[in-house]
């Protein structure tokens, strides 16, 4: 049996993808020494801060509103424990394992910058959690942008409440002593740097980067499938047009479509069909082109914030020569933006798609047997999955209306603007979830169309996609339970990239 991977962090920028590697794979985090040393260097200038006495905001004050309330020594670990007690009151159902863990990986990464004065012992005990696969159950309801998930995370690292241990659920004190760990002491600051900061929005935006990347090349293979079961006019993909309106997502698609199509017979005989195609079928680089620039510009500022110190306060400098700076880092403003300009490009490649389902189903359109059924009437055929695709389209334009616009006020006035970039990635979850489903329903029906079509005249990519599916999924010939054959499809969908497979093949042929 293969070891896990081990991604070793600190030494130079942490991508989304390998926190997706780690949260969702099972690769190991480990740190570097020059990480370790920073965390060492930031948590001696607390311990300077807790010996001179100095005022300095939540190492030796009260929080929020309660900045200006000046505590004892022997009260700063009380209120590093009080902390987590306090922020921890989410609601809701639990986050699934992968996010959890992808919160604390971002968490990981945000100690690692060495400004939050976190203790050693705290972030070894986070990575433990990790790599032990001990994973706390964090209600998924109630942040503004922080505060309440790392809250319940932190009472799991100091033994409370319930966690996921390999796939069993148990108490946290139990699962952390069945694996020879021992809950660490919090000492100052470190209650308030495990509810501060964004790792929360990042850790759960960069899953949803990772799916929607695997899922906008998924949309460029079945939107090709049905483009080649409605005799697409070839035009619209032509390389040197498409050239005329350079946007790089645009080209991109282009030059997929262009693959997966190439030796179509059927593209070729259906030249001239028709003077032009319906915009969802000739457009489709031009609308997934678009989603994917703007995929690209979401990640470049979520890789950033991943890589980003974004406790408040922050600690500068030296144990000699030091700072300790209140400031605004923890406003996650940049990743609930790129959150919410994510679920609009979600709504918009299932947008598309539903339109691409409802030509395939209606005969008025598609040149193809009503409903995709061979002997209509008796039977309803595919035509109820368009109306399933229909309701998750118009969820996920719901889900795309912005969650950073929402304002609310908190804390006494003194956090009067919030991102609510938690809730921007989670409504982004579930709209990647419905986009998944209307893919997979897209992915079915046009794989019946080309039964009718006939699949030895398609194109090479074409072909593999549709023969993929037909490895799980029979073609339709009466009606039958439709639920499973669209999990089945959703699973495929879910589990593997097919174009990222078929293009790495095509590059390993030509070397």
């Amino acid at each position: 049996m293969a070891l896990p991977k081990t991604i070793v962090y600190g030494d130079g920028p942490l991508s989304w993808r390998d926190l997706t590697a780690i949260a969702r794979r099972g690769a190991v985090l480990a740190l570097s020494d020059t990480a370790w040393a920073r965390i060492d260097n930031a948590r001696a200038i607390v311990d300077r801060v807790v010996a001179t006495g100095e005022r300095a905001y939540g190492i030796n004050t009260g929080l929020g509103a309660l900045c200006n309330v000046v505590l004892r020594e022997d009260q700063l670990a009380t209120l590093s424990s009080n902390t987590l007690l306090s922020h921890a009151c989410g609601v809701g159902p639990a986050l699934r394992n992968e996010q959890t863990r992808a919160i604390i990986c971002a968490a990981i990464a945000n100690y690692s910058q060495g400004k939050s004065g976190i203790r050693r012992e705290v972030v070894t005990a986070l990575m433990d959690l990790l790599n032990q696969h001990i994973t706390p159950l964090v209600p998924s309801q109630g942040s503004v942008g922080y505060l309440t998930h790392m809250a319940h995370i932190g009472l799991a690292l100091t033994g409370m409440g319930e966690v996921d241990y390999d796939g069993r659920r148990c108490g946290a004190a139990e699962a952390q002593s069945a694996a020879g760990l021992t809950p660490p002491t919090l000492g100052a600051k470190d209650g308030l740097c495990l509810v501060n900061g964004t790792p929360c929005m990042t850790g759960l935006s960069s899953l949803a980067l990772d799916d929607i990347v695997r899922l906008a090349d998924w949309a460029d293979v079945i939107g090709a499938m049905s483009f080649e079961a409605l005799r697409g006019q070839a035009n619209a993909l032509d390389a040197e047009i498409l050239a005329l309106k350079p946007h790089p997502g645009m080209q991109q698609v282009g030059i997929h479509l262009r693959f997966i199509l190439r030796h179509s017979k059927n593209i070729a005989e259906s030249v001239n069909l028709r003077t032009q195609d319906a915009l969802s079928l000739r457009s489709i680089p031009q609308i997934h082109g678009a989603c994917r620039d703007q995929i690209d510009h979401a990640a470049r500022h979520i890789s950033i914030e991943l890589n980003s110190a974004t406790d408040n306060p922050l600690v500068l400098g030296t144990p000699e020569n030091f700072r300790v700076v209140s400031q605004a880092n923890p406003h996650g403003e940049s990743v609930a933006m790129a959150a919410d300009l994510l679920a609009v490009a979600v709504a918009e490649l299932g947008g598309v798609a539903e339109r691409r389902i409802d030509r395939l189903v209606n005969p008025l359109v598609s040149g193809l047997p009503p409903f995709l059924v061979s002997e209509p009437g008796v039977n309803s055929g595919m035509m109820i999955a368009q109306y399933v695709a229909a309701a998750l389209t118009g969820e996920n334009r719901q889900l795309a209306q912005p969650a950073v616009v929402d304002n609310f006020v908190t804390s006494g006035l003194q956090e009067d603007h919030l991102s609510m970039g938690t809730g921007a990635a989670l409504k982004l979850d579930r709209a990647l979830q419905n986009l998944t489903q209307i893919l997979a329903i897209e992915y079915l029906l046009a794989a019946q169309a080309l039964e009718f079509i006939g699949p030895e005249k398609c194109g090479a990519g074409t072909v593999r996609a549709w023969s993929l599916l037909r490895e799980h999924i029979a073609p339709y010939t009466v009606d039958r339970w439709l639920a499973p054959d669209i999990a089945t499809a959703a699973q495929l969908i879910t589990g593997q990239n097919l174009l990222a497979r078929l293009l790495a093949e095509e590059c390993a042929a030509e070397v």
